[in-house]
């Protein structure tokens, strides 16, 4: 199944790849000064880097990911990112993100 590309955020494009109710894969791409807002859900997120150059907040603490880093967001946890370098972030959720379909 082929999903939309969606863009929540200036300078973000976001597509599902794949989705069960227990787990969902997404692919986000951010051009260089896109930010993705501070933001919390209940889902359990892995954010793998694919390309580029992020720094995230998580829980008030920074975290600088570049290609092949991966980091874990717990559920609940107050995170977002800014693109430092154009780049592609895979991020898993676990269970699904309804409000992503």
């Amino acid at each position: 199944m082929s999903y939309p590309i969606t863009h929540p955020d200036r300078g973000v494009a976001r597509q599902v790849l794949a989705e069960a109710p227990e787990l969902m894969l997404v692919s986000v791409r951010f051009e260089a000064g896109a930010t993705g807002a501070l933001h919390s859900h209940p889902h359990v997120q892995s954010s793998y880097c694919v390309s580029g150059r992020f720094r995230f907040l998580l829980n008030g603490e920074e975290h600088d990911l570049r290609a092949g880093d991966s980091l874990l967001i717990p559920g609940g946890a107050e995170h977002g990112c800014h693109c430092l370098e154009t780049g592609e972030l895979i991020d898993s959720f676990t269970p699904r993100r309804d409000d992503f379909l």
